[in-house]
């Protein structure tokens, strides 16, 4: 995939491309995550699409610093991406906070949306704890790591532990992250504050959502999104957990496939 370099109101914003002829599909990371995550996925779905991965502001290879760490500006940058490097309405995915940033601009600009795919990620908002848990979570990992290899078993091994691994640069003295820690924080604080519900169950365009068996979005925030949205499909794999998209990369590709099937006759 090249590297294509977006900017918006000064922020550096940087997209893996894998160009090609196919639909073009946004893929937005969670927290603390990056671009290179989605590697797995693109590996299954074998260049029927042409992928946009976004590291998004503050993280990755993005704008390190940004001033503005708001829902709004995360919804703004996707809309950017789309209409610099899209020829036209993209299918928008987004796992976990990349999830939460898909519903709010599939809501908002739904010119720019032709379906939507939710990899563990809810219409519910955090609460006054969620920044404090995040900072606590980020505050213990053991950075800078001596190697690759430590890192991966520090993330539980496995493609879960190689797709967070992946997102650590080398540094004089180790491997660290490429966020800040205190502007992670500063985004979970800003996303946690209101609830995206009306901008759920708003949205017209067909919708996935691909839940972990051994997810974290609780049942009865499940039940209320169906309720809300009974034409989205929802589909539970079997044995996953919140980083679906790095354990079960083939279950993810084959709900965007489902997405864009025909409707069969009436």
């Amino acid at each position: 995939m090249r590297t294509t370099t977006v900017r918006r109101d000064g922020v550096r914003l940087v997209c893996r491309d894998s160009g090609g002829p196919g639909p073009a599909v946004l893929l937005l990371h969670g927290l603390a995550g990056q671009s290179r995550e989605w590697e797995a996925l693109g590996a299954h779905l074998g260049g029927r699409y042409r992928l946009l991965a976004l590291d998004q502001r503050g993280h990755g290879g993005s704008e390190p610093r940004p001033g503005d760490t708001s829902r709004a500006a995360f919804v703004a940058d996707a809309v950017a991406v789309i209409g610099e490097l899209a020829a036209g309405p993209v299918i928008l995915a987004g796992q976990s906070l990349g999830g939460v940033t898909a519903i709010q601009a599939a809501a908002a600009r739904p010119d720019l949306v032709r379906a939507l795919l939710l990899v563990e990620a809810g219409a519910a908002a955090g609460d006054d704890e969620t920044p404090a848990e995040i900072d606590g979570w980020l505050g213990s990992w053991p950075v800078p790591f001596a190697a690759h290899e430590d890192a991966v078993r520090f993330f539980g091994g496995g493609p879960v532990g190689e797709g967070w691994a992946s997102g650590l640069v080398a540094g004089v003295d180790g491997l660290r992250p490429t966020f800040e820690r205190e502007v992670v924080v500063d985004v979970i604080a800003a996303h946690a504050r209101r609830s995206n519900w009306d901008d759920w169950a708003g949205i017209a365009c067909p919708t996935t959502v691909v839940l972990g068996e051994r997810g974290v979005l609780p049942a009865e925030e499940v039940a209320e999104m169906r309720r809300l949205r009974p034409d989205a499909r929802f589909v539970t794999v079997p044995g996953a957990g919140h980083d679906l998209h790095l354990e079960r990369p083939a279950a993810v590709a084959a709900e965007l496939d489902r997405l864009l099937a025909p409707a069969p006759p009436s």
